[in-house]
């Protein structure tokens, strides 16, 4: 019986190693992607400045310029933009007092992204309960120093498909986790990837 408790418990440590050793050799970029913020803009005329939650509004009432007025608004979708800040690490950073230095071949080019769409409550099925999820393409290259650039988080079409559309003449809300994924490679073509959440309030709100 020990020697049968010491063979499982040699197994599950194997077993851990094997795991481990898995992650750790799952992608070959020297350099990582770190997401130091994400935020959304609400969709309008002119954009405001970027939120840790959007507040995304299914329809504004536009009152300028002709032949909108603001005794006669003319109904208008916006998209939502958002904006990621990011700066690139080195997965040996090398020892505390001398630290590694990145190199130009570990900058990170990104050259597309993904968003989906979940609830909390596990409703979520696309074009039901959420939006449909979409990929998205640009390219922007991360260094060290931080990157700042825009994507779209919420697109027009969205918000003529089910479950937004309904929410024009209605008073609900539908609030919704977007995850985010952004993909592309270092500049020794290894790929690299990473993933962020932003908080999404759907709604027919006032507008101001």
């Amino acid at each position: 019986m020990r020697n049968l408790t010491r063979f499982l418990a040699l197994a599950g440590l194997i077993g851990t190693t094997a795991s481990c050793g898995d992650v750790v050799r799952s992608g070959r970029a020297p350099s990582y992607l770190v997401i130091d913020s994400l935020g959304g803009i609400r969709g309008a005329t002119s954009l405001g400045t970027p939120s840790s939650t959007l507040i995304s509004d299914v329809i504004t009432n536009i009152t300028s310029p002709d032949p909108c007025t603001p005794t006669n608004p003319c109904p208008t979708i916006f998209g939502d933009p958002g904006q990621a800040v990011m700066h690139i690490a080195l997965k040996n950073p090398g020892p505390a007092g001398t630290p590694a230095t990145p190199s130009e071949v570990n900058s990170i080019t990104i050259d597309r992204y993904r968003v989906d769409y979940i609830r909390a409550d596990g409703r979520n099925t696309p074009g039901v309960d959420v939006p449909y999820g979409f990929d998205g393409a640009l390219t922007v290259t991360v260094s060290t120093s931080s990157a700042t650039f825009g994507f779209q988080l919420v697109r027009v079409v969205a918000k003529e498909e089910t479950p937004l559309v309904q929410l024009k003449n209605s008073s609900s809300f539908i609030t919704v986790i977007a995850n985010v994924t952004f993909y592309g490679h270092d500049q020794a073509g290894n790929d690299v990837s990473a993933t962020g959440k932003i908080q999404i309030d759907f709604g027919n709100y006032g507008d101001f």
